[in-house]
């Protein structure tokens, strides 16, 4: 059975930190790109980043460059994404799935999707 499951969603402070992981199983993980995406109440599923099945590129959208970090270990089948300076407008679920990752994360039809993690931004 194919699994991707986020954690480490939570409550932070406004220029807080939170280290999100994506664990994978059931399918070949090293051969995937995988991407991370958020949707926040009343808006559309953002692409926030992505990394190659190598590890060797990514991909940030402009609203989090500088800010989050995107990394994989597939030898625990996890990408992590490391969210630093966070804004109350980066509250959203984020969810990961597998994507084609170049300039810009692209969903395919047949990709594997995870359920998601609440990331909320408040003092």
């Amino acid at each position: 059975e194919v699994q991707l499951q986020a954690y480490g969603g939570g409550l932070v402070q406004p220029g807080g930190s939170l280290r999100l992981s994506c664990v994978a199983s059931g399918f070949a993980f090293d051969d995937y790109d995988i991407g991370w995406f958020r949707q926040a109440p009343g808006k559309e599923r953002e692409g926030v980043s992505c990394i190659t099945a190598s590890g060797g590129s990514f991909y940030y959208a402009s609203s989090v460059k500088g800010r989050f970090t995107i990394s994989r270990d597939n030898a625990k089948n996890t990408v992590y994404l490391q969210m630093n300076s966070l804004k109350p407008e980066d509250a959203a679920v984020y969810y990961c799935a597998t994507v084609e990752c170049g300039f810009g994360l692209r969903q395919r039809a047949n990709d594997y999707w995870g359920q998601g993690t609440l990331v909320t931004v408040s003092s």
